[in-house]
């Protein structure tokens, strides 16, 4: 039975769809991307109702009970508690499974990247923790994966330059460097916008195109940060 398969047999209470994993699979593009996407809207979901209510616990704060600020302080330790379990999933099935039966190239930078990305969402939490061991552990993984990107996906590749984008985002917001962000989203984008221009319409371009466009975003936005 094919992963396709056993995702449509889901139970729609089932969030996390690493239980639908054998140890031997090896997903194909289809698969990946269901994968990805899965756990992205799974996660993206979570860290935005922790900031939603963090928000408004520092808004609130001063004028609610003891009991309404409890209230949110505990809301935001259950969704966190979600979202590290959700994340220490996939990062377990990459690091166990996928990462190493991956063929080289483009799938091996795929889930090398999100092994970054996962490690990434942890260290918002952790990282002002002397024994954090998530932000590290996403700059491994992110520095792995651009360079095995580097040797063999051209620079217009749209999974090179997704996993260009988010090393920067790494940089800036877990690494505190809007220089260093700065620098890897300009290296990427200057090299890109030069491949682009040998490149015929189609999907790919634009796929990479729109990539672009975020780190150019990125690059004006973190530049006013260093002036």
């Amino acid at each position: 039975m094919s992963l396709l398969d056993r995702f449509k047999r889901t139970p729609p209470q089932f969030g996390h769809l690493t239980w639908l994993l054998f140890p031997e699979d090896q997903l194909t593009f289809e698969e990946r991307n269901l994968l990805s996407i899965a756990f992205k809207n799974i996660t993206g979901t979570l860290r935005n109702n922790w900031r939603v209510i963090d928000t408004l616990e520092k808004k609130e704060a001063p004028r609610s009970t003891p009991h309404q600020v409890a209230l949110m302080h505990l809301e935001k330790e259950r969704i966190r508690r979600e979202l590290d379990s959700a994340c220490k999933d996939i990062v377990q099935l990459l690091e166990r499974s996928l990462i190493p039966s991956a063929n080289s190239g483009e799938e091996k930078v795929f889930y090398s990247k999100m092994r970054g990305d996962y490690y990434r969402y942890l260290a918002e939490f952790t990282k002002d923790d002397p024994d954090d061991i998530n932000a590290p552990s996403s700059l491994d993984a992110y520095k792995f994966a651009y360079k095995h990107a580097l040797c063999t996906l051209d620079p217009t590749h749209p999974t090179r330059l997704g996993l260009a984008l988010n090393f920067a985002v790494y940089y800036h917001d877990i690494g505190d460097s809007p220089i260093r962000a700065c620098f890897l989203a300009k290296h990427a984008f200057d090299e890109a916008i030069f491949a682009a221009l040998n490149m015929s319409s189609g999907q790919a371009l634009e796929d990479s195109l729109t990539i672009m466009q975020l780190l150019k975003d990125d690059i004006i936005l973190w530049a006013g940060e260093i002036q």
